[in-house]
């Protein structure tokens, strides 16, 4: 059975955020970059809630995993 293909936009809006493509930048540059010790789900931008989506996401390999994994990336990488 084929995964879902989640968009950038798709994983703003679960994690109830603005999903449009100037506040996903808006927030990318605010809240990053984090420091590369610092996993995407330990970040003190998210809630109990997020987090615990982002570290499931991770975890459980879910169909979230890979844009979750752009996330991170996106939040690590220096402006």
């Amino acid at each position: 059975m084929d995964q879902p293909v989640h968009e950038f936009s798709d994983l703003f809006e679960q994690l109830g955020l603005a999903s449009d493509r100037a506040s996903i930048e808006a927030f990318i540059e605010k809240q990053g970059p984090l420091p590369a010790s610092t996993p995407i789900a330990e970040a003190s931008c998210w809630n109990d809630a997020q987090a615990a989506f982002l570290r499931e996401a991770i975890a459980d390999d879910a169909d979230w995993a890979e844009v979750v994994g752009h996330l991170d990336a996106a939040m690590h990488q220096p402006h």
